[in-house]
């Protein structure tokens, strides 16, 4: 058994004495410099800690801690028995240096501009940073990106974008950490974005968000993600912006979510194109019809003000819709029914109702967030939230001030009235395109062909169809079908599909992305590289194995003469010579733990196995035998072994694995009975190993709801080859 202890070396002229690291084991001793200094009067020689409360000696006291952990774990953890002294020291010495690296956080206010023109980016719902990571490994013909803001909910995915782009990558990109359905989400990111022109926004909104407008039952906190996503593109008005989601999203309902979505990117105009429209609407305005026509003219308006002027312009709507119904009343209704009658009092309270919609839209979001929090669904409770939040929704209030404006006894001369007030409230709830349909209904045939060329230019991005996406044919190891809208700006190349960059021959491999972090067991850790022996791992069949290794361009391409393998890529990393690290990457438990300077600096990260017991790993060893679960379920009934999970997937060595999920108890390891480390589907799904998921490994029960460990982080991500092949595309064809 070895002993391990620090202790002071003799001070320097400045009075500050070197700490070392001493190992004893059989009459044998090992010394280390730490590389750290210390006064020797801070020092507590029998603690062998730093004395003070200062942020100084916390952080040389987690540094020491980290030492002894990683040596205790060298001696006494590790598969190997037998050490000799420069191993040993080798090894440390590794750690130490890392350590020593990291003196202070340089951030680079601009991204090496000799390499060109960069190109902004902003990446929203970002999560761990896929789409990011895939933005800066991109370049063509000496254009590149330039990261601007990334922006989500969770503090797990700033920390990890924190410790990556800010501490290990010196850059100067922010994060929002925001609900980006809050009132002052635009203002937020406008001031994040310091005038700063974005010239692409990417994203995927969670598919939940997409429902169709007012057929929404559930009422959860994904609500409407979407519509808010685009009133960032409004704002923003990138050359190209990249939706990412679900294959799901194209059938569900029948396929009315795609065109929704399609019709709301088609919706959004280019504000310098309103005045043309502004003044056909005028022109052609019947004084049979002015009112009508007057709200349309108000409701083009609102697609020219700014963010904080939309509440204000939507409010100045219904009081012109409002004050129109006032000046009818008289003539549908005598004085006394006006003040009484049930439905003249839902028409006029309807439209109190609608001018607070900013307010009522708030509270709205209040009470789903307490619902999600107190878990209210599949429950007695569920239909009264669900009932309330329908009763306050605009589509709601519209529909009954319509049943009452019918049940109202009204004289024949002023239906046509009563109908265009209801026309005008539709058009307040309508997108831009429906609120045109509503004019072409008044326009003659010639009127009809002046509006399309005028709306052909009003129209500020171009799109057709989404466009499906394998990752695996963008040299991701995995078979992952993902949906893009790309949007493209009117003054930019239409972009409709990203082409691949491998064929189905070359296509990456399980084996090639893991084996050589295939040397770990059930409930182990490991924080360096070992070597793999593929010819005695696998004896019979290591030739067939060793030519699954291929050597490749970064994207996947076969390159024999100075290629790489997909391993080596990620060891080496994508990034190009543009990025100066300015730290080893490093690994930090949560928020707190930055701040304090609790950094591990190891050489691996992120390869840790879970802790199964003999009778999940023995249920494994018959499902990798059988090589499926739904083969081996009689064998597991048959040996007492049987489960109620409903998949596991065995990972085929020659082949891509199925769509990486958050929980890695679904996964079988191909060669172990064993589940994935974070670092093995970090490889899946293409993320460098020097990319480091900072915080809580997993969780489970009701912390899913608001937590988002490792495994989340990368489950849910874009893989980073795949965004880098769309980043690549866009770079081609920017202006």
């Amino acid at each position: 058994m070895a002993t391990i202890n620090f202790y002071l070396d003799k001070p320097d002229k400045k009075g500050f004495a070197p700490i070392h690291l001493r190992i004893n084991c059989n009459r044998s001793q090992i010394k280390l410099s730490t590389g750290q200094k210390i006064e020797p009067k801070y020092f507590d020689r029998n603690k062998q800690r730093a004395t003070g409360l200062d942020v100084e000696s916390h952080e040389i006291n987690h540094y020491l801690d980290f030492l002894r952990e990683r040596t205790d774990e060298l001696l006494h953890h590790s598969n190997k028995k037998t050490f000799v002294q420069d191993e040993i020291k080798s090894i440390l010495n590794e750690h130490i240096e890392n350590y020593k690296e990291n003196n202070s956080i340089n951030i680079i206010k601009e991204q090496l501009s000799l390499y060109g023109k960069p190109f902004t980016f902003v990446d929203l719902f970002a999560g761990a940073g896929g789409f990011s990571e895939g933005f800066l490994q991109a370049e063509f013909n000496n254009k590149f990106f330039d990261f601007v803001v990334a922006n989500d909910i969770n503090e797990n995915c700033e920390l990890t974008h924190l410790v990556r782009y800010n501490h290990q990558l010196g850059l100067d990109a922010a994060f929002l950490k925001q609900d980006i359905t809050e009132p002052d989400f635009l203002d937020n990111l406008l001031e994040k974005i310091d005038g700063r022109k974005i010239d692409v926004v990417c994203g995927g909104p969670p598919c939940q968000s997409f429902s169709l407008a007012g057929k929404r039952k559930k009422f959860d906190k994904k609500d409407d993600l979407f519509s808010h996503y685009l009133e960032v593109i409004k704002v923003l008005q990138p050359k190209y912006f990249v939706m990412e989601n679900v294959k799901g999203i194209l059938t569900k309902e029948g396929g009315k979510i795609k065109e929704l979505i399609i019709k709301e990117i088609n919706s959004i105009v280019d504000t310098k194109e309103i005045p043309l429209l502004n003044s056909f609407i005028k022109k052609i305005r019947k004084e049979s019809n002015s009112f009508l026509f007057d709200c349309i003219l108000k409701r083009v308006e609102l697609e020219i003000l700014l963010e904080k002027n939309k509440e204000s312009g939507r409010e100045d709507f219904i009081r012109f819709v409002e004050n129109g119904f006032k000046k009818l009343t008289p003539k549908i209704a005598d004085y006394k029914t006006s003040k009484t009658d049930e439905n003249i009092n839902t028409i006029r309270h309807g439209f109190n109702l609608l001018a607070r919609t900013k307010e009522w839209d708030k509270l709205k979001r209040d009470i789903i967030r307490e619902k999600d929090f107190c878990n209210i669904d599949s429950d007695n409770f569920t239909d009264t939230f669900t009932d309330f939040l329908t009763e306050i929704g605009s589509e709601n209030i519209i529909s009954k001030i319509e049943n009452s404006f019918k049940a109202l006894k009204v004289h024949a001369n002023y239906k046509k009235d009563c109908e265009d007030i209801i026309t005008a409230l539709n058009i307040y709830t309508t997108s831009f395109d429906e609120s045109i349909e509503i004019l072409k209904s008044h326009c003659t045939i010639s009127q009809k062909k002046e509006l399309d060329v005028i709306l052909k230019n009003i129209r500020l991005y171009k799109i057709e169809q989404p466009f499906i996406a394998n990752a695996s044919n963008y040299g991701v190891p995995q078979n992952r079908e993902r949906v893009l809208f790309i949007g493209c700006r009117k003054d930019q190349k239409y972009i409709s599909e990203i082409p691949p960059t491998v064929s189905e021959e070359e296509k990456v491999t399980i084996f090639e992305a893991l084996y050589d972090l295939d040397f770990i067991g059930n409930n182990q850790e490991a924080h360096r590289y070992e070597l793999v022996d593929i010819s005695k791992q696998y004896n019979g069949t290591a030739k067939k194995m060793a030519k699954l290794l291929k050597k490749r361009s970064i994207d996947g391409k076969l390159n024999s003469k100075n290629g790489k393998s997909f391993a080596e890529w990620s060891k080496k990393g994508r990034l190009s010579d543009r990025f100066k690290t300015q730290t080893k990457p490093f690994y930090v438990k949560s928020t707190e733990g930055l701040k304090n300077g609790e950094k591990y600096f190891d050489v691996l990260n992120n390869h840790k196995t879970s802790n199964q017991n003999d009778i999940v790993i023995e249920r494994l060893k018959v499902i990798l035998k059988k090589g499926n679960y739904r083969l081996a379920q009689p064998e597991l009934e048959k040996l007492g072994l049987a489960t109620n999970k409903r998949n596991y997937n065995v990972l085929k060595p020659d082949q891509q694995s199925s769509t990486i999920m958050t929980i890695a108890d679904d996964y079988i390891h191909y060669n172990s009975p064993r589940s994935l480390t974070v670092r093995e589907m970090a490889r899946l799904q293409s993320f460098d190993d020097s990319f480091v998921f900072q915080g809580k490994r997993s969780t489970g029960g009701n912390n899913r709801k608001t937590e988002v460990p490792q495994y989340t982080l990368v489950g849910n991500a874009v893989p980073p080859l795949l965004a880098r092949a769309v980043a690549s595309e866009i770079l081609k064809y920017i202006k």
